[in-house]
């Protein structure tokens, strides 16, 4: 016998019934999207190694040893599964000139790449879903963004996720603040773990966003990048917070939020919750002006966010939001496999009809008891059965008996007329 094969470590099946979970919110957040007049883009989950290397920074985690990078063995090249997409959405945007008649926003979903070590809410192969404002500069499409995402908490049912956000100002701000900050951890060597010690002179920035307990005090008294912005870039995020103000959103300025990319400046901004323990960010992203320019473009403004689907279903199934799995409304029920002729072209007049209609599928010795089509109707969660026995089907008729509710009523049962497809399908569709 064969060795048996398993998945990936990390890598996940998606199958009934929690598909149809995925499939509800993946329809959620088409729906959302296309109100907002965002366009759906597809980019490849294979990419040049170097667009991540030059988009997020070479002293990046992902960069650094969560990349999943191979080298093409026919020809060279150097490839990476994408451990995130807006380097290749800006990409894409660049090869095809997508902003030659002004600015577009896109949407995106699909699974991203990254060598972690899994748990709750993080896996190696994961899904996102991202939103992205191409070649708009101002904070009123930042706040757009921002809304855009309250409003599908809201459409979700969710609760419980609170708002961060910050500014990183300018490259120059961000390289006075970066002076000062190496001067002051340099001053607090002694206290500092040894992730800190490597990132120091390579992105001292991310040792504010540690989660070292015994860091938190030396952090916390860390040069604020808020503190080195100029007029520009805090005029702003003054503009962003009196847009989310006019829509009600509340929000929470967090002066240690960066984010992991390099290509990020000005607006950044997280949701969080506490409900999913230590894996508590179900979106974020912010504006990433230089992005563009690093891979070979020209300078062009860009925002975005990207929430993990994974997170966001954990979240849902921990709220007690998340729907029931779809059910067919009618389950028919043929005794005799020699009448299936008659039968499936009827069955599938009613599909046509809207009706969702599973039929009983035999094996090599028949189709099987009536009782155990009956067992199989009841366990399909189907709200009728069409019973098409040898009796009804000689009248020209169908019994439809109803499997919720009223089981227990014999009288319930009713004979149909078997070509009346419209009243059948009117019958068994849910009202």
């Amino acid at each position: 016998m064969a060795e048996k094969l398993s998945a990936v470590k990390g890598m996940n099946d998606i199958a009934p019934p929690q598909s149809a979970h995925w499939e509800w919110l993946e329809a959620t957040l088409r729906d959302l999207m296309a109100r907002y007049g965002y366009r759906n883009i597809r980019t490849p989950i294979v990419e040049p190694t170097a667009l991540f290397v030059r988009g997020l920074g070479e002293v990046t985690d992902i960069v650094e040893k969560e990349m999943y990078s191979f080298e093409d063995k026919l020809n060279g090249e150097h490839l990476t599964l994408r451990p995130e997409n807006t380097a290749g959405v800006v990409r894409a945007a660049l090869e095809s000139n997508m902003l030659y008649d002004g600015p577009r926003r896109l949407y995106y979903m699909g699974p991203m790449f990254r060598h972690e070590r899994p748990q709750r809410g993080r896996y190696r192969q994961f899904h996102q879903f991202g939103a992205e404002a191409l070649g708009f500069a101002g904070p009123d499409v930042d706040a757009e963004l921002i809304v855009l995402a309250c409003d599908l908490w809201k459409a979700l049912g969710l609760t419980g996720i609170e708002l961060e956000i910050n500014s990183l100002g300018q490259p120059a701000e961000r390289l006075a603040h970066r002076k000062a900050l190496i001067d002051y951890l340099e001053s607090h060597a002694g206290l500092l773990d040894e992730d800190a010690k490597r990132r120091l002179h390579s992105n001292p920035l991310r040792i504010l966003d540690t989660k070292n307990p015994a860091m938190q005090a030396t952090v916390n008294a860390a040069p604020r990048l808020m503190d080195h912005l100029g007029a520009d870039s805090l005029a702003h995020f003054e503009r962003l917070k009196a847009l989310l103000d006019a829509h009600g959103v509340a929000y929470r300025i967090n002066p240690r939020l960066v984010r992991g990319m390099d290509y990020y400046n000005l607006s950044v901004f997280e949701f969080v919750t506490t409900q999913l323990g230590s894996q508590g960010t179900v979106c974020a992203g912010g504006r990433y002006d230089g992005l563009f320019e690093q891979i070979g473009g020209k300078p062009t403004p860009a925002v975005g966010w990207a929430l993990g689907m994974e997170r966001i279903l954990e979240l849902l199934k921990e709220q007690g939001r998340l729907p029931e799995a779809p059910v067919p409304d009618a389950y028919a029920v043929v005794p005799d496999a020699a009448d299936l002729p008659r039968v499936m072209p009827v069955l599938r007049a009613l599909r046509e009809a809207g009706a969702r209609v599973q039929m009983h599928a035999g094996g090599a010795d028949g189709m099987g008891s009536m009782k155990s089509q009956f067992k199989k109707a009841d366990a399909s969660g189907a709200r009728w059965a069409l019973i098409f026995g040898g009796d009804e089907l000689a009248q020209g008729q169908v019994a439809l008996k109803p499997l919720r509710g009223e089981r227990g009523d014999a009288s319930a049962q009713v004979l149909l007329p078997l070509g009346d497809v419209a009243t059948l399908a009117a019958r068994v569709r849910p009202a």
